[in-house]
């Protein structure tokens, strides 16, 4: 076997011993979400306020450190890949406990990734699809693979992965494990992460208790978490969040709107936080050689999707809708952050005369029309479409709009029956074979609807699906992301940050580059 991760170092740096002095234990922070969480289940967790409350309430057995890269010992100390790459080995650590007291065992994993890897159960069993059995010897765990898989390494320190006790969906109510799981989800359930449910008034408020057996130390040496609990209030609107923050009712806030950000910051009493996400804003391109009314498409010729790209101002745009906030994509398939993204600086920089020159030489007539579909009631879709409105008019483009909700704009994806349309990403996962899955690969979805078919790129990502040699597998995303970059089946926009605003006497708290909402290094100075 070769040891790819030992056990935590257990040693203190004197940086983490003078920061541990000014940790303060106790206390309630109370955070403003935008939504609620209706199940917050490793399993059944589909929605973005479910996903990122997993982990404050189930740990993993591997975790994600704070860039979102990083792999380090979670619940397990250290794991094992064997030298073909189809058998991984995880081992326990001792003592380690859930919230009622009971151990935590090697039966409690097998059992919760078995549930992970159920078709029948939940929307995320094919990011286990590898996994033939899991088995186990006293406190190892051995995951028996169909074929090599680099990302399941990523995907034990994803939220689907997260450990539950056997014992506590054995003893309850329901007859499916959904029933259980939805039963489950109540206070008193023995949990495996950080905190505990202690209350909920569901649609309106949730409250989080420390967890007095986790294991994880803190900068002072003793069990996180450091707060008492985490009191949440749901208000979805914007601007009464960041009222409650300013007035003092609340210690946090999240999605804070971009164009309140620079008032924030410049407030005292207040930590106006960006962090790093995963997020891209892009536009799927109709690549398809005729439209969905039978008649020719100008978007099927490379050239013509090249050119638009040119003409596109993204740092305009990145001031125009961000409020400078966010950053022009720098990866065609993925956000900075993601692992295996290619740097190679700002794709298709505004340039004019480029723009129009390949215009010309794909033959594009002055006055072709192109619709670009947005979302009603969309404040950012609006200001992107008027300004690619102006951007594209030297072009001899002429761009409608047409507005539509959420599930049509879907239905048009999945059909193909738009030219260009508006949508968004954040990984779920620490491994970039999710998202180029998504963009680039066509058995997906046609990939992300566009149509675009390229045999090279297919190729390469079903090898890098199986391909444990890192060094190996980073030059395949290269390729991947210079082919895609190159056939441009995207309006390639802009990344965005994940804005939070914390009263200033708030620290520790995080948002990873995955969304996740992370607690348990949280703490309020008094």
């Amino acid at each position: 076997m070769k040891t790819l991760l030992i056990a935590a170092l257990t040693g203190v740096s004197m940086l983490a011993m003078n920061s541990a002095l000014a940790v303060e234990r106790g206390g309630t922070m109370t955070f403003a979400r935008y939504d609620d969480s209706n199940l917050v289940d490793p399993v059944y967790a589909d929605r973005n306020p479910d996903i990122w409350m997993v982990t404050n309430l189930y740990d993993t057995l591997l975790r994600t450190n704070a860039d979102g890269k990083t792999i380090v010992p979670g619940l397990a100390s250290g794991y094992a890949v064997s030298e073909d790459g189809k058998t991984i080995s995880v081992t326990l650590r001792d003592g380690i406990k859930f919230s009622d007291g009971s151990a935590i065992t090697s039966h409690d994993v097998q059992f919760s990734l078995e549930r992970a890897m159920n078709p029948d159960l939940g929307p995320w069993s094919g990011l286990m699809g590898s996994v033939g059995g899991v088995s186990t010897d006293g406190n190892t765990v051995t995951l028996t693979l169909k074929n090599p898989d680099p990302a399941l390494i990523s995907i034990l320190a994803t939220f689907n992965t997260a450990i539950v006790s056997k014992a506590a969906f054995d003893a309850a109510p329901g007859a499916t494990d959904q029933e259980k799981a939805t039963a489950l989800f109540a206070p008193g359930t023995p949990v495996s992460g950080p905190f505990s449910l202690k209350d909920r008034a569901r649609g309106s408020t949730m409250t989080f208790s420390a967890n007095p057996h986790y294991w994880r130390q803190g900068e002072d040496g003793k069990p996180l978490p450091y707060l008492d609990e985490v009191s949440f209030i749901v208000i979805p609107d914007d601007a009464t969040r960041i009222l409650k923050l300013q007035a003092g009712e609340v210690n946090g806030a999240e999605f804070v709107p971009f164009s309140r950000v620079a008032e924030l910051t410049a407030d005292p009493a207040i930590n106006m936080e960006l962090y790093p996400s995963t997020r891209i804003v892009y536009s799927p391109i109709n690549t398809r050689q005729t439209r969905a009314d039978g008649s020719a498409n100008p978007l099927a010729n490379k050239g013509v999707r090249q050119a638009l790209n040119y003409a596109t101002n993204k740092d305009a745009l990145v001031q125009l809708i961000t409020h400078g906030t966010g950053k022009a994509m720098t990866s065609p398939l993925m956000a900075s952050t993601t692992q295996l993204a290619h740097d190679g600086g700002p794709l298709y920089p505004y340039d004019m005369a480029k723009a129009k020159e390949l215009a010309a030489a794909a033959g594009l007539k002055e006055g072709t029309e192109i619709t670009l579909t947005t979302l009603a009631g969309s404040s950012d879709d609006s200001t992107l479409f008027a300004a690619l409105q102006q951007m594209w008019t030297p072009l001899g483009v002429s761009l409608k709009v047409e507005q539509v909700d959420g599930p049509t704009r879907g239905a048009k994806n999945r059909s193909g029956e738009f030219d260009i349309h508006t949508y968004g990403w954040v990984n779920d996962v620490n491994d970039p074979a999710q998202v180029a899955g998504w963009l680039g690969y066509y058995p997906t979805r046609k990939a992300v609807g566009t149509g675009w078919n390229n045999a090279e790129f297919n190729t390469l990502f079903e090898a890098s699906n199986t391909e444990i040699d890192p060094e190996k597998r980073s030059e395949q995303y290269k390729s991947m992301q210079d082919i895609y970059a190159d056939a441009a089946p995207l309006l390639f926009l802009y990344e965005t940050p994940f804005a939070v605003a914390l009263s200033s006497n708030v620290n520790g708290y995080l948002q990873t580059p995955l969304g996740n909402n992370e607690f348990s290094s949280a703490w309020i100075a008094k």
